[in-house]
């Protein structure tokens, strides 16, 4: 089975990528390395740096005949997308195209694509079902429900099988911390240096925290499963408040940061929970990490890295 991620030397993308290749799949990374790392690429991956967004990505396909793709590569701030709406799109709209027309030249049986809760916007039911009303509140979220779209529409035309995975705020080993997407890398980050943690807002709004591992073999599972075609969140049904995410990271590291709370950012969405059940019922699928585990498990990975950037820094 060959697959190719885009965005595989991202957060997510390089953790699908691992889990493939434990699967013995044989597996292509693409990526522009714009915000991904090479020292996130696996070396059991054929890594091909270019971007979603380039030309001649056609060609790249017909050579390759990639059986399934994994389209990871996205814009994926909201902050962002609100501040160069264009760009946002660009990436996430048009990119997404040009990935669709290749897929459809080449012969891809299937394309497995990274949604977002985003799309719901605010919402008065919970946990969201798959059928609650969208109704994004920024650039980011429109531009991912418009790419939700075009997969049905490919699918009507062209006959191109897809699998849309919702995913709730994802956290893990190789997150950024920078923008709100990592709010837990950027908590644990400041705990670990020591600094103080800002929270915008009073930190009583809520997020479906799932861990990256657990995405990444959702991911997994939607390449095999027999019924293409549909839209699942991808989340463990648990609503945490930020606040309570500051409780768990400071009991792991015996910790009692400062905290600093700032004016709430525009476009926050006050709660967010989302039903699991479907991609339960059809992946064959769900969450086996608790947030504590995840938490512990993040923290262990950053801690290490932080030690080794003071051992270069004081080798220097």
């Amino acid at each position: 089975m060959k697959v190719l991620v885009t965005g595989g030397a991202g957060f997510i993308g390089s953790h699908i990528v691992d889990r493939l290749l434990q699967a013995n799949m044989q597996v292509y990374i693409l990526d522009n390395l714009s915000t991904g790392s090479i020292r996130n690429v696996n070396p059991g991956a054929d890594f091909i740096k270019k971007d979603i967004r380039d030309k001649d990505l056609k060609k790249l396909f017909v050579r390759e005949r990639f059986d399934y793709v994994i389209h990871e590569a996205a814009q994926t701030t909201v902050p962002k997308s609100l501040d160069n709406p264009y760009y946002d799109c660009d990436i996430n709209v048009l990119g997404l195209v040009n990935v669709l027309e290749a897929s459809r030249t080449a012969g891809v049986k299937r394309i497995v694509f990274a949604s977002s809760a985003a799309i719901y916007g605010d919402t008065e039911t919970f946990p969201i079902a798959e059928d609650c009303e969208k109704n994004p509140t920024s650039f980011y979220g429109e531009s991912k429900l418009i790419g939700e779209h075009y997969l049905e529409k490919y699918y009507k035309n062209f006959d191109l099988e897809y699998i849309i995975l919702r995913y709730a705020n994802v956290y893990g080993e190789r997150q950024s911390d920078s923008g709100e997407g990592g709010v837990i890398s950027v908590f644990s980050k400041s705990i670990l240096t020591n600094n103080p943690i800002t929270v915008y807002g009073d930190g009583s709004q809520t997020r479906d925290f799932i861990y990256v591992k657990d995405v990444a073999n959702a991911n997994y599972e939607a390449l095999l499963t027999a019924s293409p075609n549909r839209s699942l969140n991808i989340s463990t049904a648990s609503e945490t408040s930020v606040n309570k995410i500051i409780t768990i990271l400071s009991k792991i590291t015996d910790q009692n940061p400062k905290i600093f709370y700032a004016a709430q950012r525009e476009n926050d969405i006050k709660r967010s929970v989302l039903n699991n059940t479907a991609a339960i019922n059809y992946l064959n699928w769900q969450p086996s990490y608790t947030l504590a585990e995840g938490l512990y498990l993040t923290l262990r990975d950053l801690s290490i890295k932080i030690a080794y950037r003071k051992n270069v820094v004081s080798v220097k």
